[in-house]
């Protein structure tokens, strides 16, 4: 199979997940921008009290209130987050994911199972590993400072 068949078959579940940042609609933004800086993660995932993710703020969202003077950073993050956030069951193709990337202009998107509840993170980082696993003749991973012009694939 080529790449196209393979994530129009394959589960989302199968992608790399990351874990992702949570937080409660009425934590401080200045305290939901230190827990994505602590974990390196570009984005933070509000969630209910039963753990369903209620919404999304990311680092786009912190560049425009940056931007903005008068933002208090002392407001619940509910006051800036996204609402309509991007999400793909875990049992949807593969393709679900990069739709919802593509068609919204996204790094990352939200991955649920079918109640709801979260399940984890993917996006261009988790798409970038699974195409690198299943085809690692046409990709040639070389890491930053590494030796150059590898002749295979590291880790094939």
């Amino acid at each position: 199979m080529g790449l196209q068949e393979n994530m129009r078959a394959e589960q989302v579940r199968t992608l790399s997940l990351r874990e992702p940042v949570t937080v409660s609609p009425d934590e401080p933004l200045n305290q939901v921008v230190d827990a994505m800086k602590s974990h390196r993660l570009g984005c933070a995932i509000i969630v209910d009290a039963d753990g369903k993710p209620i919404g999304i703020f990311t680092e786009s969202q912190l560049i425009k209130l940056l931007a903005d003077e008068s933002t208090d950073f002392s407001a619940p993050v509910s006051s800036a987050m996204e609402s309509n956030w991007p999400s793909a069951r875990d049992d949807a193709p593969i393709v679900e994911v990069l739709n919802q990337m593509t068609s919204r202009n996204l790094r990352f998107v939200i991955v649920v199972d079918a109640e709801g509840n979260l399940v984890g993170l993917t996006g261009q980082r988790g798409l970038l590993e699974y195409i690198a696993d299943h085809f690692p003749e046409q990709v040639m991973v070389q890491r930053i400072g590494g030796t150059p012009h590898l002749n295979t694939r590291e880790g094939a």
